[in-house]
């Protein structure tokens, strides 16, 4: 099977019609390149489930503060395109700023309550790019299914929310964070690590293991929990903390007693690097 690139919205759009005039069902997985394992199992899962999986790459500015790496972000649409093929992509889109935000653009999709806590709160603006690229790539398309990882947990909850309130047409599926051997999520910023602070990172899973060991121990106090997870981290030299939070995974409250499943999240700064993890434990 070989890959049919597409750059701009129109040659998209008459793709995704062809295919849904033909009875096919659509996957959308949207990407922002530097693909690795974590995108890979996304783009496999969307060819387990659909006729024809469009796998976009575009690296999104509006979702980008002011002081974080967009100009940086690593890019290579050869190794890419070799990647999302292998891994069963049928079209891919590549388009440029230009083609997703050309000149007068000024609309943007404003968030819900899941987009001001967390990530929300200490990236400002990120959700609103973030729902406005994905918002624009599923009315060209017109996907039946959209794939995200369960690692932008948060990413995945807004989108769900924004797709329910906006009545969009299309199932958000959402596919398990994966793991190297050392149990750190893979990520595109993992390639920043140094061979010292990769080492240093994998704190990050290790903390939230310890989480879940201790509910599923039967602690029920979300806050000893939270100040173990911290105290765990700070022994590590070169981790800075930037949130531990413990909250109901369908609304993103911070509680105080662990009742039913419960989303533990962090962000941990490694060096210069911004990593994220979470898990859900469903208490015993």
């Amino acid at each position: 099977m070989t890959v049919q690139t597409l750059s701009t919205i129109g040659e998209l759009q008459a793709a995704a019609d062809a295919a849904r005039v033909a009875g096919k069902h659509i996957a959308l997985v949207p990407t922002m390149g530097a693909l690795h394992k974590g995108h890979i199992s996304l783009i496999e899962r969307a060819r387990s489930m659909a006729d024809v999986v469009v796998t976009s790459i575009f690296v999104n500015p509006a979702q980008f503060g002011p002081q974080e790496d967009f100009e940086k972000y690593p890019r290579d649409l050869v190794r890419d395109s070799a990647q999302a093929q292998a891994a069963g992509t049928d079209i891919l889109f590549t388009p440029d700023v230009a083609v997703m935000y050309p000149r007068g653009f000024q609309t943007y999709i404003d968030n819900n309550r899941l987009a001001t806590i967390l990530e929300g709160l200490e990236r400002p603006g990120h959700f609103r790019g973030v729902t406005t690229v994905v918002t624009k790539l599923f009315n060209i398309v017109r996907p039946h299914l959209a794939f995200f990882g369960q690692k932008d947990y948060q990413q995945a909850l807004v989108i769900r929310q924004m797709v329910k309130d906006l009545h969009l047409e299309v199932k958000i599926v959402t596919v398990p964070t994966v793991r190297d051997p050392d149990g750190l999520a893979v990520s595109s910023r993992n390639a920043y690590l140094l061979a010292h602070e990769r080492q240093a990172a994998r704190v990050l899973n290790q903390s939230l293991l310890i989480g879940r060991e201790m509910i599923l121990g039967g602690e029920r106090d979300a806050r000893r929990i939270q100040s173990q997870l911290e105290a765990y981290i700070k022994k590590e030299p070169l981790a800075r903390i930037e949130y531990v939070s413990i909250s109901n995974p369908q609304t993103l409250q911070e509680v105080q007693k662990i009742e039913g499943k419960t989303l533990i999240a962090l962000v941990v700064w490694i060096g210069k690097t911004r990593l994220i993890d979470n898990i859900i434990v469903r208490q015993s």
